[in-house]
């Protein structure tokens, strides 16, 4: 019996719709009442923490074309003026946030994310650096990420965002197999991939990431395999293996994958223990529930202290107590609260008009918001939660506040019985094939997901 044989009972009942937690509550509960003056107070808040570093996220949402797979929020065109337009209206709102923010100028995290953000010139890069860099205090030290797309960056491209400080590019790859990429309308050859990736060694950037999705249409297990010896004979720092969330009702471009054609729950779990098998004898270590880094990477000595953290960024060690975004669609995390700026060019530009911050919709943490959410990203982080340290920040007896939740763990047929949870008196920890399934645990903690219709196609499946 191989892995995914063993696998097979606990994949029928716990692969189902989820969320991936990259916040808590997810973006699902985000209201319209949060509005540009409660944004406001809440950077005011911010504000007052002068000494804290800042997260900073730009979102740049322009693709020349749409690969059907992708669930990014982007821009498709070919015509650079409707970038040219959109950058100036970014740079007035660099200028409306620093406002906003007069003490609170020291970033941490920076982090530029698409669409494709190097759609942008070598020029109209520069010129956003300078105007970012100019209103906030980027650290020497800090995590300056950008996500490229190897099929249309340059040479050039990658030079200037050296010289702009940015130490780490992600590059988008998915699978190198030409069947696959015929299926989901992106051609990447492996010579493209290859080129790029020694430009960026060749530069001096301190870590690259390469983005792989299994469950893609047509995907085998052996052309699997071959991308994944491929990608990490380039010797890559760091590697993300996601989950394909094929949910053609939210992201209509999806309807143009045959559903015949995606592997079958069975089959994209092979796929991925394939690629974890394969990279862990490579010498990578797991991190979180889909990234692999290398030992020495701080990324994976961070998961093996546990003292990983997470938000809209992904996993991070640099993360700043408050998270700001630019751009359309860009969500930002302040004082207990979420911020999402507009999701459409037309009002975002007509906010930056008025003056005013573009914030379209967001949510204010409860009290019980707040300590499940410190639970659940613990969780998906670390797997590894103290209990004390969650009741002393919280001042709640643990055991009494989660009665529920333990009850759903340890009881029949739990987590606790297929041996990938293991509660202790001080601890709660998700170990073994239950970091497989990381999400279904912290589902058992989220309150919100239990109000809604089990019937809504709200979250893409866990595995």
């Amino acid at each position: 019996m191989d892995e995914v044989d063993r696998l097979v009972g606990l994949l029928e009942r716990y692969d189902r719709p989820g969320p991936r937690y990259t916040s808590y509550p997810t973006a699902v509960e985000f209201e319209a009442s949060y509005d540009t003056a409660v944004y406001r107070a809440k950077l005011a808040e911010a504000d007052a923490a002068a000494d804290e570093p800042l997260s900073l996220y730009v979102h740049v949402p322009f693709c020349a074309e749409r690969c059907s797979y992708c669930g990014c929020n982007v821009v498709i065109t070919q015509h650079r003026e409707v970038a040219a337009e959109y950058l100036s209206y970014l740079l007035r709102e660099v200028d409306l946030l620093a406002a906003a923010l007069p003490r609170r100028r020291r970033v941490s995290q920076y982090h530029w994310g698409g669409g494709t953000p190097t759609y942008l010139s070598a020029d109209q890069i520069r010129i956003l650096h300078e105007r970012i860099s100019g209103a906030f205090d980027i650290e020497p030290e800090a995590e300056s990420a950008i996500e490229i797309d190897p099929r249309v960056t340059t040479a050039e491209q990658l030079a200037v965002l050296r010289s702009c400080g940015f130490n780490r590019v992600s590059m988008g790859v998915q699978d190198l197999d030409p069947a696959v990429q015929a299926a989901v309308h992106r051609n990447q050859t492996e010579e493209e991939t290859s080129r790029l990736f020694a430009v960026a060694r060749s530069l001096g950037f301190a870590s690259i990431n390469i983005d792989l999705i299994y469950g893609l249409p047509r995907q085998t297990a052996a052309g699997f395999e071959r991308t994944i010896e491929h990608v990490a004979a380039l010797g890559p720092d760091r590697l993300a293996i996601y989950s394909y969330a094929h949910m053609p009702w939210l992201k209509a471009h999806q309807k143009r994958i045959e559903a015949s054609e995606l592997p079958a729950p069975r089959d994209k779990l092979r796929l991925f223990c394939i690629a974890r098998d394969r990279l862990l004898a490579a010498g990578y270590a797991a991190i979180g529930m889909d990234h692999f880094a290398r030992p020495d990477d701080e990324l994976a000595r961070a998961a093996a202290g546990r003292g990983l953290h997470r938000n809209f960024m992904g996993y991070t060690v640099r993360m700043g107590s408050d998270m700001v975004g630019l751009g359309i669609t860009a969500i930002g995390e302040v004082r207990g609260s979420f911020a999402q700026n507009a999701r459409k060019m037309k009002p975002y530009y007509e906010a930056i008009e008025r003056g005013e911050l573009p914030i379209e919709r967001g949510y204010l943490l409860s009290a019980d918001d707040r300590i499940r959410r410190e639970v659940i990203l613990r969780l998906m982080c670390n797997f590894h939660l103290d209990l004390a340290e969650v009741e002393r920040a919280f001042g709640i007896s643990f055991a009494a506040y989660f009665a529920d939740e333990l009850a759903e763990l340890s009881g029949p047929g739990g987590a606790v019985e297929h041996g990938f949870v293991r509660l202790r008196p001080a601890a709660l920890e998700v170990v073994g094939d239950g970091r497989l399934f990381v999400r279904n645990v912290a589902m058992v903690f989220d309150r919100h997901l239990r109000q809604h219709d089990p019937g809504a196609r709200t979250f893409s499946r866990t595995v």
